[in-house]
C-alpha cells in the first residue's frame, strides 16, 4: 500500500463515456496509469492515449509535470502529442483545402503545448508552415492559421529565428507592407517581425530594411486596435535593439513627422481607454524617449567650455540690466557678476558653475533653466527680482530651487531608468507636448515660488518646501492630465492648504482602517507623549530664546533674551547687547512670576500687533507674535518670534504653565511621528529575539575626526 501522500484523487473523462474516478499513484510510471485507464474503458493501444487537464490551459500530462496535479483535478484521456502531431503534419499536406484549414486550425490552438511543440517540430512541421508562407497562394483564412501556428511554435524556443529564411521574413514583411490585407494576417506578422527584431542584430537589420517606419506610422492611424498595438510593439523593439546612431537617425525622423502628435490623436485622445499592452507599449516609448536626455543629467558643467560659460552668463543678463557693463574695470565687473549671481540664488556666487557640478541633474538644469528665461522671459525676470528683493531670508533661491526642481522632475519621469519590463504607467501629456521637461519645469518653477510663499518659507524650510512641491507634481500627474494647461490648472489648483487637507485626509482614513486593538493602543499611548512634549516644551523655556524688538528704524532693533526659571516658578528677561547662546540668568534683570501670567494672546490680538495696522513689516511677523499678559494691572510682555519653530515651542510652553492644552501644528506633528514610531515598535514580532538586560557597547572613538560633510551637495 503506498503512503497516502503518494495518492491523488482525481476524475479522467472521455467523450462518450463515464468519467473514470481514480486514486492517482504518483510513483506508478505514467504509461502504467494510462495503460490501466484504457482497460476500464477497453480501449485497446495505450501507447497512443495520453493524459491532459480538462480545464484551462489543456497541458499534456508527462512525468516531469504530474506532481503538480492536485486533489480533485479533472483530466482527459486523449491523443498522445506524437500521435497528434503526425495526424496534423498530415492533414496539413492534404488536397483538400478544407482539411488542411481545420489541420491547421487545431495546430494553432494545441501548439501552446511544449510536448505538442516538440513532437511537431521533430517531424519538421515548422518547414512546412514556412513553406506555405513562402508559396502565399493559400486562402487568408488558412495563412492566418498557419502564422498564428507558427507563432506559438516559435515561442517555445525550440528552433532559432535565425534559422529562417530571407524569402520567409521578405513574405512576411510584404503582409505589414501591403495597405490592403486581411486584418488577422497583418497583426501576426507584426508580431512574428517583433520576434525577429529582439532575437539578433542581422534580422533587426533585415527587418528595418524590409520594413518602413513611415508604413509602422501608418497602422498607428488604422481603427483596429490590435494592429495598433502590434505596430507599437514592432516600434518599439526596433528602437530598442538600434545602435546609438540608428537610434539618433529614427529618433530624428519620428520628431519630423511628429509621432507624439500622431499617437495622442489616433490612440490616446480617439480610443478613450488605452488597453494594458497598448499601455506598456506607450510607457517604453516614453521612457526610451526621455532617456534621450540622460548624458546632460550625467554630465557636469564644463567651466572651460565657452558655450556652456556664455549660457550660465544668459541668465544674469536675462535678469539684470547690463548695458554699462563694458566700461567697469575688471575687478568690479567680477564683483558686480558675483553679486548678481548671489541675487539668482547660486551658492558658490564667485564661481556659479561649481553648483552645476552635482549630477544629477548636471547640464539638464541649465538647459531648463535658459530654456525658462528664452521662452517665458517676463516670468524669468519676475521670479528673480521678486526674490531678490525679499528680505529676512524669504528669498526664494531661483538657482537652487531650479537645479533640485530639474532633479525631482527626473525623478518622477525616471528619465535614466531603464524601463521596466511590466510598466504600464505612461503619462498621455507626453503624447501631447513637445519638450515635455523642459515645459513642465517652467510650469513648476513658478509653481514653487507661489508654494514658497504660500508657506511664508525661509531658507532653512527649502527641503519642506521641496517636498511639497514634489507631492504637489506627482498628485497632478496621477489624475493623467491630457495637456499642458490642464496640467499648469490643476497643479496650481492644488496649493499649499489643499495637501495640507488631503494628507490630514488620508491620515485619518488610515486610522479608521487600523484594527481596533490598535486603535485602543494609540488612545493609550497619547497622555504618556503629551506628556514628553511638555516637559520638551518647558525644558526649551528653560534655555531661553533670543527675541528681537520692532523698532521704526529696524536697523537699530535690539535684543533681548527670555528664559524660564529651572523651577518652573519665573519668567526671567532683559535686553542684551549681541546674540549670545544663554546668558546667565543673574544677567536678566526683569522678572514675572508665573503665577501672575493671565493670559496668553496670539496674531492681532497682541497689543504691538494692533499698533502696527498696516504695512509689509506686520504682514511678515504677524504669525510669529505673542504676548502674554501678567499681574493685577495686566501688563504685557511682547514677543515676536525667529521663526515659526520658536513660535510654537513658546505658545506651547506657556500654555503648559497655564494648565492648558497645546495647540499648536509642531505639537500635533510631533505627536504623530511619536505615536507611528511608538506603535511600530510595539507591534514588531520580536518572537525568539532575545532582549539584552544591558545596553550595548559603546564603540571606540576614531583614530582621528579629521573629517566632515558638506550637507549642502546633498539636498534631495
Amino acid at each position: 500500500m503506498p503512503p497516502q501522500k503518494d495518492i491523488v484523487k482525481i476524475a479522467i473523462q472521455m467523450p462518450g463515456a463515464y468519467p473514470q474516478l481514480i486514486d492517482l499513484d504518483q510513483k506508478k510510471p505514467l504509461s502504467a496509469v494510462i495503460k490501466e485507464v484504457c482497460d476500464g474503458w477497453n480501449l485497446s493501444g495505450p501507447d497512443g492515449y495520453a493524459l491532459q487537464y480538462a480545464d484551462g490551459i489543456q497541458t499534456y500530462i508527462t512525468e516531469s509535470n504530474r506532481l503538480d496535479i492536485k486533489n480533485g483535478s479533472i483530466l482527459r484521456l486523449t491523443k498522445a502529442p506524437g500521435r497528434y502531431a503526425e495526424e496534423l503534419f498530415r492533414g496539413i499536406q492534404n488536397l483538400d483545402s478544407g482539411v488542411r484549414c481545420d489541420s491547421l486550425k487545431q495546430l494553432a490552438a494545441v501548439s501552446t503545448d511544449v510536448t505538442f511543440a516538440q513532437e511537431f517540430i521533430s517531424r519538421d512541421g515548422h518547414s512546412l508552415l514556412v513553406q506555405i508562407v513562402e508559396n502565399s497562394n493559400e486562402a487568408p483564412i488558412i495563412m492566418a492559421h498557419t502564422l498564428k501556428g507558427f507563432m506559438e511554435l516559435m515561442d517555445h524556443g525550440i528552433v532559432s529565428w535565425e534559422n529562417l529564411s530571407t524569402v520567409f521574413i521578405r513574405k512576411i514583411a510584404g503582409f505589414v507592407n501591403v495597405k490592403v490585407m486581411d486584418a488577422s494576417i497583418q497583426q501576426l506578422s507584426l508580431a512574428i517581425l517583433e520576434n525577429m527584431v529582439q532575437s539578433s542584430t542581422s534580422l533587426f537589420l533585415l527587418v528595418k530594411q524590409e520594413v518602413t517606419l513611415e508604413r509602422l506610422i501608418g497602422h498607428l492611424q488604422v481603427l483596429n486596435q490590435q494592429i495598433q498595438t502590434k505596430a507599437m510593439a514592432l516600434l518599439i523593439a526596433l528602437l530598442q535593439s538600434a545602435s546609438d546612431m540608428e537610434k539618433k537617425e529614427m529618433f530624428d525622423f519620428l520628431v519630423k513627422i511628429n509621432l507624439r502628435q500622431y499617437i495622442y490623436k489616433n490612440i490616446i485622445h480617439s480610443s478613450g481607454a488605452v488597453g494594458d499592452e497598448m499601455a506598456h507599449y506607450l510607457y517604453v516609448l516614453q521612457s526610451v524617449t526621455l532617456n534621450l536626455l540622460e548624458p546632460k543629467m550625467r554630465m557636469p558643467l564644463d567651466s572651460y567650455n565657452q558655450e556652456q560659460r556664455e549660457v550660465l552668463h544668459s541668465l544674469r543678463q536675462a535678469a539684470f540690466e547690463t548695458e554699462s557693463e563694458g566700461s567697469l574695470s575688471h575687478e568690479r565687473r567680477r564683483s558686480l557678476c558675483a553679486k548678481e549671481f548671489k541675487k539668482l540664488g547660486f551658492s558658490n556666487n564667485s564661481n556659479p558653475g561649481l553648483d552645476l557640478n552635482r549630477t544629477p541633474p548636471g547640464l539638464l538644469a541649465l538647459e531648463t533653466m535658459s530654456y525658462f528665461s528664452s521662452r517665458y522671459p517676463d516670468a524669468y525676470s519676475r521670479f528673480v527680482l521678486e526674490n531678490s528683493s525679499r528680505e529676512d531670508k524669504h528669498e526664494c533661491p531661483f538657482a537652487r530651487s531650479s537645479i533640485q526642481l530639474t532633479l525631482i522632475l527626473c525623478e518622477i519621469l525616471r528619465i535614466g531608468e531603464p524601463p521596466s519590463e511590466t510598466g504600464q504607467d505612461y503619462h498621455p501629456i507626453f503624447f501631447a507636448q513637445d519638450r515635455l521637461l523642459e515645459e513642465l519645469f517652467c510650469i513648476c518653477i513658478q509653481l514653487l515660488n507661489k508654494t514658497w510663499k504660500e508657506m511664508r518659507a525661509t531658507q532653512e524650510d527649502f527641503d519642506k518646501v521641496m517636498q511639497v512641491v514634489r507631492e504637489q507634481i506627482t498628485r497632478t500627474l496621477s489624475s493623467k492630465p491630457t495637456s499642458l494647461e490642464l496640467f499648469k490648472n490643476k497643479v496650481n489648483a492644488l496649493n499649499y492648504s489643499e495637501i495640507l487637507k488631503l494628507r490630514q485626509t488620508e491620515r485619518l482614513h488610515q486610522e479608521e482602517t487600523l484594527a481596533p486593538p490598535v486603535l485602543e493602543l494609540k488612545e493609550q499611548l497619547k497622555p504618556e507623549l503629551l506628556e514628553l512634549i511638555r516637559q520638551q516644551r518647558l525644558n526649551r523655556m528653560c534655555h531661553g530664546t533670543l527675541f528681537r524688538k520692532i523698532s521704526s528704524r529696524r536697523r537699530q532693533d535690539k535684543l533681548w533674551y527670555c528664559r524660564l526659571s529651572p523651577n518652573h516658578k519665573v519668567l526671567h528677561y532683559g535686553d542684551v547687547d549681541e546674540e549670545t547662546d544663554a546668558p546667565p540668568i543673574e544677567t536678566l534683570q526683569e522678572k514675572i512670576p508665573v503665577a501672575d501670567i493671565k493670559a496668553l494672546l496670539t496674531g492681532k490680538d497682541c497689543p504691538h500687533m494692533k499698533e502696527k495696522s498696516s504695512g509689509k513689516q506686520n504682514k511678515e511677523v504677524l504669525d510669529l507674535a505673542f504676548s502674554i499678559t501678567y499681574d493685577v494691572e495686566e501688563y504685557t510682555l511682547n514677543f515676536i518670534a525667529s521663526s515659526r519653530t520658536d513660535f510654537c515651542l513658546w505658545t506651547d510652553g506657556l500654555n503648559v504653565l497655564l494648565g492648558r492644552d497645546m495647540t499648536s501644528e509642531c505639537m500635533r506633528s510631533e505627536l504623530e511621528i511619536l505615536l507611528s514610531m511608538e506603535i511600530k515598535l510595539r507591534l514588531l514580532d520580536l518572537e525568539n529575539i532575545p532582549i539584552p538586560d544591558a545596553a550595548p557597547p559603546v564603540p571606540k572613538p576614531p583614530s582621528n575626526y579629521n573629517f566632515c560633510y558638506d550637507f549642502s551637495q546633498a539636498e534631495q
